[in-house]
Formats: C-alpha cells, sequence, structure tokens
C-alpha cells in the first residue's frame, strides 16, 4: 500500500488525480490522507469526487472514502475495463480535469473507450479545452497514444453546462519524445470565444493584441460560441511552432474591461516567447505523466521550460512513488531548466 500524505507539496487536487491515475496504471493500491487539509474547504470538492468515481468504475476494485469532503481515500484498484463512460461533474467543475485523470489508465487498457464529461471547460484555475486538445494531445499522438478530444458545448465559471468528450484506442506503448527547442518560425493565432455576451468584447480583445503585438489580422478570430450553459468570454493566443504549441488564455471578468484582459494575456505569451524554451510551465506539469509512462517502459523523454511549478515538483514526487523511473531537473545558464525522466 502506498502511502500519500496529500497535505505536501502543491497540497490540492494535482495529487489526488496523480495518485489514483498512477495506481489505476500500475495496480498498485494507494491511501490518501489529509486530502487538500491546507485549503479553506479541504477534503474532496465535486470536481475531485467526479473524478474518483470515474477512476474507480474504469479500473474496477474498491474505493474507500469517495465522499463530498473526504479527507482520507483508499483505492485498491482491479483491472481496467475500456467501455463507454459518461460523467458530470456540475457546475464550473473542471470536465478536463476529470477527463485527464482517467486518460492514462486508458491510454494503457486493451480496449476502445469514449468518455464524456459535463462540467467547466473555461475557467482559470484549470487547463482549458483548447490547450488540452491543441498543445496537449498532440504531443501526446507524437509519443504513440491514439487519443481524439471533441467539445459540443462550452461551459464558463460560474455556470459550467460545457460537455467534452473523448475517445481512447489502443496503443501498443509510449514512445519518448525530445522537447528542448523551438522548431520553425512562430506562428501566431488569436481566438475570441464569447457566449451570450456582445461580439464587439471579443473584436476588442483581438483588436489589442494585434495592435500590439503588430500581427496580421487575418490571424485574429472572433467565434460566437454555439452552445454554453451560460454568459462567457475568453481571449486565447496560440504560439503554433512546427514540433510544439503553447496557449495563453485570460478570462473576461464582469466589471473588467476587455482591453486589460487582453494586454495581460499578451504578457504571458511575451514571456513564453522571450524564454526561448519550447515547454511552458502549464504544459511541463501535463507532459510529467506520459513521459513517465514511457519512461517506465524503457523510453526516455527530456524538455527545457521556463521553472518548474509546485504542481510539476508535486507530480514528479507522486511519479517517483508509483513507477521505477529517474527524475532529473537541472537549472541552466540561461535561466532554463531541462528535465530528463529516464
Amino acid at each position: 500500500m502506498i502511502e500519500i500524505d496529500g497535505s505536501e507539496g502543491e497540497g490540492g487536487g494535482q495529487i489526488i488525480r496523480s495518485s489514483l491515475a498512477l495506481a489505476a496504471v500500475t495496480g498498485k493500491p494507494v491511501r490518501l490522507q489529509n486530502i487538500r487539509a491546507g485549503r479553506s474547504k479541504p477534503g474532496l470538492l465535486r470536481q475531485h469526487l467526479t473524478g474518483v468515481k470515474a477512476i474507480a468504475e474504469i479500473a474496477g476494485g474498491e474505493m474507500i472514502g469517495a465522499d463530498l469532503g473526504s479527507r482520507e481515500l483508499t483505492f485498491t484498484p482491479g483491472t481496467v475495463r475500456g467501455g463507454e463512460y459518461r460523467y458530470q461533474v456540475g457546475s464550473a467543475g473542471s470536465a478536463v480535469l476529470v477527463a485527464q485523470t482517467v486518460l492514462p489508465a486508458l491510454m494503457m487498457s486493451d480496449a476502445s473507450s469514449t468518455v464524456t464529461v459535463g462540467g467547466g471547460t473555461h475557467a482559470s484555475w484549470a487547463p482549458p479545452f483548447d490547450f488540452f486538445e491543441r498543445c496537449f494531445l498532440p504531443l501526446v499522438s507524437q509519443m504513440g497514444a491514439n487519443v481524439t478530444a471533441s467539445i459540443s458545448a462550452h461551459g464558463f465559471y460560474p455556470a459550467g453546462g460545457g460537455e467534452i468528450t473523448v475517445g481512447v484506442n489502443p496503443s501498443s506503448g509510449l514512445r519518448g519524445i525530445e522537447l528542448v527547442e523551438r522548431l520553425g518560425e512562430m506562428r501566431p493565432r488569436v481566438i475570441a470565444l464569447v457566449s451570450k455576451v456582445p461580439t464587439s468584447v471579443g473584436d476588442r480583445e483581438c483588436d489589442v493584441i494585434r495592435r500590439k503585438a503588430d500581427w496580421n489580422v487575418d490571424v485574429c478570430e472572433v467565434i460566437e460560441v454555439a452552445k454554453s450553459g451560460g454568459p462567457g468570454n475568453a481571449v486565447m493566443i496560440e504560439c503554433q511552432f512546427d514540433n510544439v504549441t503553447e496557449l495563453f488564455v485570460g478570462f473576461g471578468k464582469i466589471g473588467v474591461r476587455a482591453e486589460p484582459i487582453a494586454r495581460s494575456t499578451l504578457r504571458e505569451a511575451r514571456k513564453y516567447l522571450v524564454s526561448d524554451v519550447p515547454v511552458g510551465p502549464y504544459l511541463a506539469d501535463q507532459l510529467l505523466m506520459p513521459m513517465g509512462l514511457a519512461a517506465s517502459q524503457g523510453r526516455a523523454s527530456r524538455f527545457r521550460t521556463t521553472t518548474l511549478t509546485q504542481h510539476s515538483l508535486t507530480h514528479i514526487a507522486i511519479l517517483k512513488r508509483f513507477l521505477n523511473i529517474r527524475i532529473d531537473t537541472t537549472s541552466k545558464d540561461d535561466g532554463s531548466v531541462e528535465v530528463i525522466v529516464c
């Protein structure tokens, strides 16, 4: 039984998701204690609980403590089963994070799966669907996984009401990947999503970014969302290279004008572009799981990023508990960090 103190490191949902996903993949039982102990609302929230119940259904076995507010959880996994699954987070809890909880196990299964999750798709505390689809999944595909994703309804904070579907086909194993430099010229794209708010909000966001970045008008697009659970707005700057795509997102807020949202998002994109690394800090965190699984199969990976967040450091510690792998981090003279997973 692997014992995990849920208050260590990042001390939030990352520990829960990573621990349960790795338990399902490896078949190793795990006990989580002090779940989210340092948070204002400790214990399992609805979003976490949906992921817990999803992994319990997909991996079988026994789950003890799967209750709202629970601070202790014990999972003894069984056999991962492919199939068709449907989950509902409720409100704006992240549908993407629920999908990512079950994805590692389903990638390792021997049958195809379809997972549909209702909930939030665009909120500031979780990767938006666009990041999942355009930044993360293409790299996982390069590693040998066969995963598709689609969105049928957008879910903005606080109403939620979105829905995504993830399809997973069996793969023979994961390959390693190297992302130590950007390849090719940067191809920018600016997308403003608007739902039940004037399209002029998106126009203003795009105009600010286009003028300040000196990009052509044809890189910008305003999309009026066809279906959503409530009003919302997000502006996204996509930086696409030949070997990697990064995405920076700003979310509209009541009482905040479109222009400062756009300027703040552009500052984040510029920070990444000036750093000259291929992998931003959020993508680094997302890549650690598939890279760890590939390393456990004898296939090493390497990437260079700006910094390792507390989320990433927590993720690394959990991966080492479950998998017989090494994860070496080296600070470079240019301020970047190189990570080798082997």
